[in-house]
């Protein structure tokens, strides 16, 4: 009897003793995990800044049938949050600062435990160098859990591990799913635009396209011209052996106006035709796809296309609407060369000459 009360003394003793251990432990921690996700910088910056994406790539969420998810109204940027509550894991996350394509900072608790996050994107041979960095300090019970779980940097480390790896996976799934549906002869009616007009490389399009609609849209505000639809392209040639267009950027306006002389950007009117339309819903980096699969139906319907113009993008959905690249819509027109009707041959014999007056094309009428 005197033995199991020393035994049981001595358990005692040790549990003081491990439990005073733990307690005066450094409750400080750094956690830092990278991995090179196959994806493009601002894809990924994007995905990651919008809590609504977090459901699908962070473990301590995906692990848990019963997790609960709460967002703030505007998930992305600065001063969004998340909040979840699950069968073992309680917490919230906020965002506190950005740098666009670059960086993210953020404040978590996380069952008790509460510590800055910081984000970095950098490009690199692959894809996308992400860091995922947590700095913070334990509380007891966390302390307690952790010595159990070989410490805070090692338990954190596998969680995050595990995160980026499905970040990564997320990712392929998102830009990777993709659909191009024929919808058929359509009327494409008219609009009146502003546009900025040059020869581009193909593949500098959509570099090109968020410099110019920017600078489009922000001239319409400036002098309050209201806009009416969505940004579109107007591709007059597209060569793509040479890697060249002659290209218009778009944006749709309510009334026609007419830009001072000299200015960069120019009015002009898009008269209404009959067009191959076709809809590529995904990431725009399949639109050659479309492309193909839209010549290939012409080419078997004997559809004639090209004329006056190559043909026109519209972005239905896109980057502003949608962060996810699969919920992208691009709609795209492809303008119907008129059948020819041959005429029953007729000789005509002239006994003078007559000059036909030269049509002399208004900058601010419709560039075609």
């Amino acid at each position: 009897m005197r033995i199991i009360k020393y035994l049981f003394l001595l358990l005692l003793l040790s549990l003081v003793a491990l439990t005073i251990y733990i307690a005066t432990q450094k409750g400080n921690f750094t956690v830092k995990s990278s991995k090179v996700v196959n994806s493009p910088k601002a894809t990924v910056f994007n995905y990651v800044n919008d809590f609504k994406n977090w459901g699908k790539f962070t473990t301590w969420i995906t692990s848990d049938a019963n997790m609960n998810l709460s967002f703030s109204p505007i998930s992305t940027g600065k001063g969004s949050t998340l909040k979840w509550d699950g069968t073992s894991d309680i917490g919230n996350i906020q965002t506190l600062y950005t740098k666009s394509n670059d960086s993210i900072v953020q404040k978590m608790e996380f069952n008790g435990a509460s510590s800055d996050i910081y984000w970095s994107f950098k490009d690199t041979l692959g894809g996308t160098k992400v860091t995922w960095k947590s700095v913070g300090k334990m509380d007891f019970m966390m302390k307690v859990k952790t010595f159990f779980n070989s410490g805070t940097p090692n338990s954190l480390s596998k969680v995050y591990d595990k995160s980026l790896v499905n970040l990564d996976k997320s990712l392929d799934i998102e830009n990777n799913t993709f659909d191009v549906k024929i919808n058929g002869i359509v009327k494409k009616l008219e609009t009146f635009y502003l546009r900025q007009s040059f020869t581009s490389k193909i593949s500098d399009i959509s570099r090109n396209a968020n410099v110019v609609f920017s600078k489009i849209i922000n001239f319409c505000k400036q002098n309050n011209i209201a806009l009416n639809g969505k940004p579109f392209i107007i591709y007059q040639t597209y060569d793509t052996i040479k890697d060249l267009t002659r290209v218009s950027f778009c944006i749709p306006i309510k009334e026609q106006i007419f830009t001072s002389e000299g200015s960069d950007i120019l009015s002009g009117k898009l008269v209404a035709f009959n067009a191959l339309k076709t809809r590529l819903t995904g990431n725009y980096s399949y639109k050659n796809k479309a492309l193909a699969k839209t010549s290939a139906y012409a080419s078997a319907n004997n559809i004639l296309t090209g004329n006056t113009f190559s043909h026109l993008e519209i972005f239905t959905i896109g980057k502003n609407e949608s962060k996810n690249p699969s919920k992208w819509i691009t709609d795209i027109y492809f303008p119907i060369k008129p059948k020819v009707i041959p005429t029953p041959y007729r000789r005509v014999v002239k006994d003078s000459l007559v000059n036909t007056p030269t049509t002399i094309k208004n900058e601010n009428q419709s560039e075609f």
